[in-house]
């Protein structure tokens, strides 16, 4: 009896949407009696951790074909076609063509299909599919991401992943705003606009349009969109026409994921990143002074190379100085062939001990922001989980909560953990 194809995520949001896309594909193709297993390669353990996921499905699933794809498997397709367990690797760029998930195409010939990803000039249109393809599983009509910008042309010396997704590459801004309307025609209240390196987008189209300007095309064509969100950005590429919007515009959520990485100049410096430790505090004072409900999020990477107490701490009190609630922590671990795996390594005590300190310290921040919102009112997009999400990215439970994709007013009433608690106005 033949298995419907299942495909396993790794990694960040865009992995999640783009194996939506390739499972709509396995679908459409007939693809059958197979699992995708889409890899990260962010860190040396999220690529343990791909190795991982392959052994365990090939254990859960022995009659099953694997195929494997994803930045590990872009980056190192060799090291995966060698597993005993895998069938077929499939590059970065290959994975999002319908047409490869022909199961005589894909089952057949050679065992690696990943070509040079450096070469891909253009985003391919079918990363913006039509319909529901747009949408992860969870979505269920409540909000929608959406991708309009791919790879990344910058060279931090800790990443690898512009080896994964190749230069950096942008969809024309009429297709996305197309793409928009569609999504809010179908229902949905939210779009995410998401990328490897978004704030970059429009750098290799004609007349090089900042993103800035992609949003406020948005904002003004499709005047039914309730509300626009915006996934991780490079605080350096935040142009003027973004920030009017960000700090002006009621349908712009007021919340921004910082791609951080560190609050020292120096390891900033030694890092290749393109700010500083005071511009991205005067930005993020400047929003909430605009607009106070404002909150952020960031990704910071503990025990960098070098990184002495001292800078550590600098790292350790930006959490605070900025206020954010929403943070991701990296303990730092070195890839094969980026400059960082040369300099001089911290014991991994110690980057697990720094890791440790700077989750702390968010949780105390979110905590700060969670009491800070008691007693107050806003609107909530409800979730499937039966979950309210505010426009600041924070999480709402309610009692006999409103269908999924409808947004309600809330009395913020109390805090449960992580979440807020509240009533329904």
């Amino acid at each position: 009896m033949s298995k419907k194809t299942k495909v396993i995520t790794l990694g960040c949001r865009l992995n999640a949407y783009e194996s939506e896309v390739m499972l709509g594909h396995a679908k459409d193709s007939g693809l059958e009696n197979s699992v995708i297993i889409n890899t990260c390669a962010v860190t040396r353990e999220a690529v343990r951790n791909s190795h991982h996921a392959i052994r365990r499905a090939k254990k859960e699933n022995p009659e099953c074909n694997i195929i494997v794809t994803g930045c590990a498997a872009q980056i190192d397709p060799g090291a995966f076609s060698k597993m005993p367990e895998v069938d077929i690797v499939i590059g970065n760029n290959e994975k999002m063509v319908a047409t490869n998930f022909e199961p005589d195409k894909l089952l057949l010939g050679e065992p690696i299909k990943v070509n040079d990803i450096m070469s891909v000039k253009e985003l391919a249109p079918q990363l913006i599919p039509g319909g529901n393809r747009n949408l992860t599983k969870t979505q269920n009509r409540t909000r929608a991401f959406l991708q309009v910008q791919n790879g990344c042309d910058h060279r931090c010396t800790f990443c690898i992943i512009p080896y994964g997704r190749g230069n950096a590459r942008s969809t024309p801004a009429g297709s996305v705003v197309s793409h928009v309307q569609s999504l809010v025609l179908q229902g949905y209240k939210e779009v995410v606009l998401t990328g490897v390196d978004l704030s970059s987008w429009g750098q290799d189209l004609p007349a090089k349009p900042p993103l800035g300007d992609l949003v406020k095309r948005i904002l003004k064509l499709v005047p039914n969109l309730q509300r626009l969100r915006l996934s991780s950005i490079d605080p350096a590429e935040i142009d003027s026409e973004l920030f009017t919007a960000l700090s002006s515009e009621k349908r712009m959520t007021p919340y921004l994921h910082l791609s951080l990485q560190s609050g020292d100049n120096m390891i900033l410096k030694r890092m290749k990143r393109r700010h500083n430790r005071e511009e991205v505090i005067s930005l993020c004072k400047k929003l909430k002074s605009l607009r106070p409900e404002f909150t952020f999020g960031a990704d910071i990477i503990a025990g960098f190379p070098t990184e002495n107490a001292e800078m550590f701490e600098n790292s350790k009190s930006i959490i605070k100085e900025i206020g954010i609630p929403w943070l991701h922590v990296f303990p730092y671990s070195a890839h094969e062939g980026t400059p960082a795996e040369k300099m001089p390594q911290l014991e991994s005590s110690v980057i697990k001990l720094r890791a440790r300190v700077l989750r702390e310290e968010g949780e105390h921040v979110k905590l700060i922001h969670l009491k800070s919102r008691v007693g107050t009112k806003d609107f909530a997009l409800f979730e499937e989980t039966g979950y309210g999400r505010l426009p600041d990215f924070t999480l709402v439970k309610v009692d006999n909560p409103p269908k999924a994709g409808n947004i309600a007013k809330i009395h913020i009433t109390g805090i449960d953990s992580n979440k807020l608690i509240g009533k329904l106005i």
